[in-house]
Formats: structure tokens, C-alpha cells, sequence
């Protein structure tokens, strides 16, 4: 039979899934969590606030939080024959790609793989979310000649997760506002990586499979990497002046400047980005240094003038990552290692309630008899 000519390219606006996870209200302009609007959240919450609510359905009281943050920790450590994997990866590929190694590899040491259960895919979860930074980081660290970091069990997520990016351990503001950027990256609807996690969950492929698959999405460029993009962009000029120019010339030959704009934030500011942006305001006015937000800010009114462009959330946490003193090779796994509670959230659902994604094509071929 043949398949209805309904083709909307690239999805827009396509109903994909249903999903009790969360929603991107652009009339009421809210990133809705599970019932919660995540900016709201953000004033008040942390990052293992969102994943417990991600993954059981509730904010966590103190107890559940305690809890918690002791389950992690006793599953941060990854096995030492990913670590010797990482040591044999070629030294010229992205840490995307070690990234994407080390979580395939992961699947090895699960001896309840093929348990599609929600309480398995839910443990499931919480021990990719513990492993994610030692994972993230010492992939990193193998493919630049430097020497494994384990974790500082007595630091909290973030605060440990910083401080195996940087080898500091970092202070209170600067570990509250990194919290926040993972807060910020955690869950954020149906973008590309997360319909590919659930594509794949569709065929009861295991987690692994799916969030490798992830992976792969949020490595190209028109999906992830804009952070990078926008810290070397910002490299480039010496004041704001310089960065208009920059940005000016880029318009006039058509080029594509990476952190403004967003398939669903047409017309508004990303509300992640307005958060971010108060975050490098606070670190500008601690480091006694404001060039970053001054270039960040003349760029924003020049793209919004010249082309009704806002800024996403890669825009302001490009500047931020690089005031914590994060080397931008981490910037996209980082924005993956935050997601992953998110996706791993969607793939417990696909698992639940589960039909196999098989759409149809518009044929444009050669005709035929």
C-alpha cells in the first residue's frame, strides 16, 4: 500500500511521541519537568534534584537526597579496563568519540543487560549518572597525554565533577553555578538526541545501545558543539567592537553563527540563555573582568537587530565554561554527560510503553512500472 504524501521535512512540528517527561510550553514560555518549569527550578534546586525528579517522578526530601548522593558515589568508579581503552584510542579524535567508546564499552559490565524492567532501566540510569563524569573527563584526559583523575567521593556531584575537570577543587559559587549549567542541559524535550535514543529503544535495544546512539547525534555540529563554537568564536575578537565586526562579516557572507537560534525558541530568548547569562554576570563581577559579557552582549544585539536571532544556551554557557576554566574539547561532553539522566529518563519510558518507530518515505526516485 502506498504511504500518504504527508512529508514534513525534518519533523517540524511532527507529534513524534507521547511523553510525561517534559514539554517546551512556547506560549506560556516554560520548559516544563514533569509538571515543574525548569527555570523555576533553578533558582532553587541542584542537579541531582532534577535527576531524582527525572527518574522518580518527585522532588527528593533531604533523606531521599542523602540517599542519593550515597548511591552515587559508591558507583563512580568505572572499570579499569575502560580506562585502558581510552589509553589505546588515536590522540587526534574528539572526546565525544572517547565519550561514545566508554559508554559502549560500559554495556560489558551489566549482567542484567537484557532486563528491560522499569526498576532495572531505573538503576540503570543511576549508575550512568554516577559514572558520567569520571567517564567524560578521563576519556578527555587519555586522548590529551594526561593522567587519570579519580573522584573526591567527599565533594559533592558537581563540585567532584568540576574538580576532575580543573584538578581544583573548586569554590562554593563556582561549583553552585557549574551545578547550575547541568542543571540547565539536563532534559529539554524531543531535540535530535533524544529521538534517536528512543528510535533506538523502540527495537528493545538495551540503554547502552541507545545512549551510545545519542552520542552520535549530539557530536554533530547543527545539534551540539555550538558551545565550542562559541568560545572559539569569542577568542577571536579583542572587544566587543572586534566581536561585531566579526559577526557583521559572517552575516554578509551567509554564514551560520552557531548559539543564536533554535528550532523551537523562534522568536525568544532561549530562557536556559537568560539564566547563563546571569551566571557570567556573576563571574565577571568576581574575576573583576567584563570583555566576555561585554562581546557576549553586543553580539546578542546585533543578531537580534540583523537578523531576529536570540541567543541559546550554548551562547552563555560557552563564556562561563571557559571562566571556570573548563578547556572547550569538554564543553560538548560535557552538555552530553548533563543530559544523560534525561535520556536515559526517555528510554525507561520507550521501554515501558513501547512501539517500534517505523515511518514511511516520499518517494522522488526514478519512475517505475
Amino acid at each position: 500500500m502506498e504511504a500518504k504524501s504527508n512529508f514534513v521535512p525534518g519533523l517540524e512540528g511532527v507529534i513524534a511521541s507521547e511523553t510525561a517527561i517534559s514539554l517546551l510550553d512556547t506560549e506560556k514560555e516554560k520548559i516544563v519537568i514533569k509538571g515543574y518549569d525548569l527555570i523555576e527550578l533553578s533558582k532553587e534546586q541542584d542537579y541531582l534534584d532534577i535527576a531524582h525528579l527525572l527518574l522518580e517522578d518527585k522532588l527528593p526530601d533531604q533523606n531521599e537526597k542523602t540517599k542519593l548522593e550515597e548511591k552515587l558515589k559508591e558507583r563512580y568508579a568505572i572499570p579499569t579496563e575502560i580506562l585502558d581503552i581510552f589509553s589505546l584510542l588515536r590522540k587526534q579524535i574528539h572526546p565525544m568519540d572517547g565519550l561514545r567508546t566508554g559508554l559502549s564499552a560500559l554495556a560489558g559490565y551489566d549482567n542484567q543487560i537484557d532486563d528491560r524492567s522499569y526498576e532495572a532501566d531505573t538503576e540503570r540510569a543511576y549508575d550512568l549518572l554516577a559514572k558520567m563524569p569520571a567517564i567524560t573527563v578521563n576519556s578527555y584526559r587519555a586522548l590529551n597525554g594526561k593522567e587519570i583523575v579519580h573522584p573526591h567521593k567527599d565533594l559533592s556531584y558537581s563540585a567532584n565533577f568540576l574538580y576532575m575537570i580543573t584538578g581544583e577543587v573548586p569554590s562554593e559559587e563556582d561549583a553552585e553555578i557549574f551545578d547550575r549549567s547541568l542543571l540547565l542541559y539536563s532534559e529539554h524535550e524531543m531535540p535530535n538526541s533524544t529521538f534517536t535514543s528512543r528510535v533506538i529503544a523502540s527495537t528493545n535495544a538495551d540503554m547502552y545501545g541507545a545512549i551510545t546512539g545519542a552520542v552520535s547525534s549530539l557530536k554533530g555540529n547543527l545539534h551540539g558543539g555550538a558551545n565550542e563554537a562559541v568560545m572559539y568564536l569569542l577568542q577571536e575578537a579583542e572587544s566587543a567592537a572586534d566581536f561585531e565586526e566579526i559577526l557583521t562579516k559572517k552575516l554578509y557572507k551567509k554564514e551560520k553563527i552557531m548559539g543564536f537560534g533554535h528550532r523551537v525558541y523562534m522568536k525568544k530568548m532561549d530562557p536556559r540563555a537568560a539564566v547563563m547569562k546571569e551566571s557570567l554576570k556573576e563571574l565577571c563581577e568576581k574575576a573583576g573582568d567584563y570583555s566576555l559579557l561585554e562581546k557576549c552582549e553586543a553580539g546578542e544585539e546585533l543578531m537580534k537587530q540583523e537578523k531576529g536571532l536570540y541567543p541559546n544556551l550554548d551562547y552563555y554557557a560557552a563564556p562561563v565554561y571557559w571562566m571556570l576554566g573548563i578547556p572547550i574539547d569538554l564543553y560538548t561532553p560535557i552538555f552530553f554527560s548533563a543530559r544523560t539522566v534525561g535520556l536515559c529518563a526517555h528510554v525507561t519510558e520507550q521501554h515501558q510503553n513501547n512501539r517500534l518507530f517505523r515511518p514511511r518515505v516520499n518517494y522522488i526516485g526514478k519512475p517505475y512500472a
